[in-house]
């Protein structure tokens, strides 16, 4: 969370950095850190203080942001694989493609798609009767998590989730991949060592970040589905690990690694001292 509130505070007090780009990746931490904020506290009042108990309105409230959050994380990834598509294959469109109108649309659709699609699955929860045995197998009330705590039968939830989750993350990805690959073939092309060079380390850490993102969500799928032939604990060290990772790595691999920022950080802490 430090590492995303300083590249907000950088972003926001470096004038040089009001760029589309960079207006991205403030949103990017933004998300970042309303998914700790959700996750995180319950998580260590768990470890800490053994505060197990959560209220419904609360779990399926929690439940809510992690779908809405990690989705419109993932539509940001999507955004800004586009955008460096654009700068790298088409550099001379650049500036009249990616405009202060172009991320006004993006957050606007990013917003509305991933706040509308994921409220059926709370709503659906909530809705079912639960059984007298209300304790979740997870330190977070992921979705699986809960319905399977339910007498009724949860198969529209389970379909619900699924076919959601594979339409918001599912077109994400094949559309990162897609923009990666294009990128690849451009840079491919280029006479200059240097800048292939460059244009590989960037984009490299960017999609291998991404790649990540998608497939610890795929793993932790697939270890709620072959439940009973992997271990309890896995599936929750998964689920902690994808919401915190990112959340960490983010930062650094967009932020830091970028050398408008890395000079925006030093110009900060010269002023403040």
């Amino acid at each position: 969370m430090g590492a995303n509130a300083i590249l907000l505070i950088t972003i926001r007090m470096e004038a040089s950095l009001h760029e589309p780009m960079y207006y991205l990746l403030s949103l990017l931490s933004m998300l970042d850190i309303v998914l700790c904020l959700t996750v995180i506290p319950k998580v260590l009042a768990i470890f800490w203080f053994d505060l197990r108990l959560i209220s419904f309105p609360a779990c399926f409230l929690q439940m809510y942001i992690m779908n809405s959050f990690l989705a419109m994380e993932s539509c940001t990834f999507m955004i800004m694989a586009f955008d460096r598509y654009i700068a790298i294959c088409h550099p001379l469109r650049y500036p009249s493609i990616i405009t202060d109108q172009f991320v006004v649309k993006a957050a606007t659709f990013i917003l509305v798609r991933n706040v509308l699609i994921p409220l059926p699955i709370p709503i659906l929860s909530a809705r079912l009767h639960y059984c007298w045995r209300n304790i979740i197998e997870n330190c977070i009330c992921a979705n699986m998590s809960v319905s399977r705590l339910s007498c009724d039968d949860v198969t529209i939830n389970r379909i619900y989730q699924f076919a959601g989750g594979w339409i918001l993350l599912g077109s994400d990805l094949i559309l990162i991949f897609l923009s990666y690959t294009l990128i690849l073939r451009a840079v491919l092309r280029l006479n200059a060592e240097g800048a292939v060079a460059k244009a590989l380390s960037t984009c490299g850490s960017h999609f291998i970040l991404i790649l990540f993102f998608s497939t610890i969500l795929l793993v932790f799928i697939l270890t709620h589905v072959a439940k009973g032939k992997v271990s309890p604990e896995v599936p929750v060290l998964l689920n902690v690990l994808h919401h915190v990772i990112p959340a960490a790595l983010n930062p650094i691999v967009y932020g830091v690694r970028t050398q408008e920022i890395k000079q925006g950080i030093k110009r900060l802490l010269k002023k403040g001292r």
